[in-house]
């Protein structure tokens, strides 16, 4: 099945996929932050199908997220994450579940890059990528 994606729809994906891995870096404790965004990065570069060609194609432009606050972050980020999921099951169920694992590798290597076990706030902020995921 061939997946047509409108501009936005692509758009929507980069701003959902970076935006979790922003969301999780904002959550992470202090100093530890720009090494959770790497994780979660280097985990959205290794992506496949047609997820993986979408996410690549991100122009920085695309990835800044208006506000300073994780709350104004969130605000953009989480809807996008249940919008993606609908947008790709609407076309195909397969890539729909690509990218939502996607989603979730990038979570988890941003929580892992955190030393110990995640802090409550990382596991809250994980929690919240889940459910919008789920939301679909």
């Amino acid at each position: 099945m061939t997946i047509a994606l409108s501009t936005q729809d692509k758009t929507t994906i980069r701003i959902a996929a970076y935006g979790a891995v922003t969301l999780m870096s904002s959550a992470g404790i202090a100093g530890s932050a720009h090494k959770i965004g790497t994780d979660g990065s280097l985990a959205l570069a290794a992506a496949t199908g047609v997820v993986g060609h979408v996410i690549a194609e991100a122009k920085a432009k695309e990835l800044k997220f208006p506000g300073k606050s994780t709350a104004a972050i969130a605000d953009q980020v989480l809807p996008a994450l249940t919008e993606s999921v609908k947008v790709l099951s609407a076309q195909d169920a397969d890539e729909a579940e690509n990218f939502r694992a996607t989603i979730l590798v990038a979570v988890e290597a941003a929580t892992r890059a955190h030393k110990g076990a995640p802090s409550p706030t990382m596991a809250a902020m994980s929690r919240k990528i889940t459910e919008a995921l789920d939301a679909a």
